[in-house]
């Protein structure tokens, strides 16, 4: 099966720093791959919390991870300054599918790329429910329409 063209920096809407820690470093000297995973995450939810207004603590919403997938390009190593790129792919009803590119400062392909899948839950419940008009309107602002870049 033939790979997708790498993304972009152009391909995606929203960065945020993401800087490596000392402890993100494995015994090969460099970011270990599940530490991606951790940077999908707070990237995705640091742009729910800084441009959708979630409140993590007491909204009564919130999104799951159900899925996410990664794809490693060139090893990171603590002390890179990275940047994460974020869009949206599919904005549904009650699910968004992101997709997140970690990059090397200034770089304009990233190191690693992937797609991480949050469904909207209700708190107490843990069944999903819409996505609340705030996160879908901060979710629509990076919405990439058609076919996003894989």
């Amino acid at each position: 099966m033939p790979q997708a063209p790498r993304p972009t920096r152009s391909d995606y809407r929203w960065f945020c720093a993401m800087p490596t820690r000392w402890m993100d470093n494995d015994v090969y000297g460099h970011v270990n791959n599940v530490t991606y995973y951790s940077y999908f995450d707070t990237a995705a939810n640091r742009y729910l919390i800084e441009e959708g207004g979630l409140d993590i603590h007491n909204a009564p919403v919130v999104g799951f991870v159900v899925e996410s997938r990664c794809q490693y390009h060139a090893p990171v190593a603590f002390p890179e300054q990275l940047e994460a790129g974020l869009m949206v792919k599919h904005l549904g009803n009650r699910s968004t599918t992101y997709g997140i590119g970690i990059f090397q400062a200034g770089a304009d392909t990233p190191s690693a790329h992937g797609d991480f899948v949050h469904v909207f839950v209700n708190r107490e419940t843990n069944r999903a429910e819409a996505i609340p008009s705030a996160l879908r309107e901060a979710l629509a602002a990076i919405h990439v329409p058609g076919d996003a870049p894989e």
